[in-house]
């Protein structure tokens, strides 16, 4: 699919372009210079021509290395990238020197450009200041409002590539989303899984922002692996941007299949590690859970899995593997635990297997009675999947105590696996039949 880059300098509305071109909310948009940092991908169409707009972070030009410099590198491989690109500028503020060096970089690309003014939701702003960068004629618009962004797509289309079609996949992307508290390595491991420097890599707490998302093939599967922000403390969430920032992490993990959940080897589980836990295992999805920085342990290893075990007791399904993203040791690993939470996620059994397994069950535990009043199990059906979910219809469903239905959920486990997801078990009360007189 052609790549369309949302390129210029900070502060000039980029991500507000990217949220209305896509029509989503995926970028976090604020009044404050640097809040793009990593590349953001989303597809989208216009008058049937589809296309993927990257988000990038602002061009600044600075000598010394620094967090700004990354966010660059990061741009700077977008525009590699890309198909088209689109320059985007303040039409308030006019041209500047900075805009001057973005430009500079895009002559260099020798890429097609469209230069869009943004912020002219004022009539009196004129484009014919930028007609300077050599660039073509440039499209006023309010990234804000919508005013303008269709001719502005017009001509990204024009300037398209022809592209051949695209076969249809069998089966769509497995959606993985990593989550963990800041500094725990998950844009580390990010790079060393796709093998380039995809995401930003620093010391500093807090460097991703936005949910970023990457697509991955390997032995034939197709992945979309989604980076988020580390969560914090919530009593250290003291900024809107920041809320903003844990609100797309918790949204990638519910829409994500499996969680890929980052904890440190070379310390216990923390209250934080736990919160971020137990938010994963409320959404009920597959997890994997990675011990990182485990070459540190120095034959521990073994020790070190069954505390973690331990500490996330309330999460027993989830698959628990030790790892090092600096080194790669059993990163090759992952994406078989993967597949596997997944196939478990989505797995559907027959009534005739389920209802079979229930025989054998109460046979060999027999459910509990009260006050001489017996519970009774009649018959089984699973009735959805994401995570499987399995009703039993019995006589009296207060009856049912938490310690049978966990009898009933490792029976299911014994025989089916299940490997990496939860299950949710419900019990209802087995409709009578009406009898009639006629």
């Amino acid at each position: 699919m052609p790549l369309v880059a949302l390129v210029g300098r900070p502060n000039v509305g980029k991500s507000a372009l990217f949220n209305r071109i896509t029509q989503s909310r995926r970028a976090i948009v604020e009044d404050v210079a640097g809040v793009t940092r990593d590349r953001l991908y989303e597809e989208t169409d216009w008058n049937g021509v589809e296309f993927t707009v990257v988000d990038t972070g602002g061009i600044w030009i600075d000598e010394q290395e620094s967090l700004l410099t990354m966010t660059r590198r990061q741009t700077e491989i977008a525009v590699d990238e890309a198909d088209v690109i689109v320059l985007v500028v303040d039409g308030q503020s006019g041209p500047t020197a900075a805009d001057e060096a973005v430009v500079d970089l895009l002559r260099r690309a020798r890429k097609p450009v469209v230069v869009a003014v943004n912020k002219a939701e004022s009539h009196r702003i004129g484009a014919h200041d930028f007609y300077a960068f050599g660039l073509g004629e440039p499209i006023l618009i309010s990234a804000l409002h919508g005013e303008g962004t269709g001719d502005l797509l017009d001509r990204i289309v024009q300037a398209l590539p022809s592209a051949e079609p695209v076969e249809g996949q069998e089966e769509p992307p497995i959606r993985v989303a990593l989550a963990g508290k800041p500094n725990v390595g998950k844009s580390s491991l990010v790079n060393a899984l796709v093998g380039q420097e995809r995401v930003l890599v620093t010391p500093i707490a807090g460097t991703t922002r936005d949910v970023v998302d990457i697509a991955i093939e390997t032995d034939g599967r197709q992945f979309i692996l989604l980076d988020t922000a580390g969560l914090r403390r919530p009593s250290r969430i003291d900024d809107a941007l920041e809320q903003k920032t844990v609100g797309r992490t918790l949204e990638a993990i519910r829409n994500a299949d499996v969680v890929l959940l980052l904890i440190s080897a070379n310390e216990p589980l923390s209250a934080q590690d736990q919160r971020i836990a137990g938010q994963v295992a409320k959404a009920r999805k597959a997890t994997v859970v990675l011990v990182n920085k485990a070459d540190l342990l120095k034959g521990r290893t073994v020790e070190r899995i069954a505390a973690a075990k331990d500490e996330l007791k309330f999460m027993p399904w989830a698959s628990v593997l030790p790892i090092s993203a600096i080194t790669g040791w059993h990163l090759d690993g992952i994406w078989d635990l993967v597949n596997q939470a997944y196939q478990s996620f989505t797995m559907r059994l027959s009534t005739h297997k389920l209802n079979q397994l229930l025989q054998e069950a109460t046979h060999l535990n027999p459910p509990p009675t009260d006050k001489g009043k017996a519970l009774k199990l009649y018959y089984a059906t699973q009735v959805s999947i994401r995570p499987p979910h399995f009703v039993f219809f019995v006589n009296e469903p207060e009856m049912v105590h938490f310690s049978y239905a966990r009898y009933l959920e490792n029976r299911l486990r014994e025989r089916f696996g299940f490997e990496g997801s939860p299950l949710q078990l419900s019990f209802r009360a087995r409709r009578r039949r009406q009898v009639s007189d006629g």
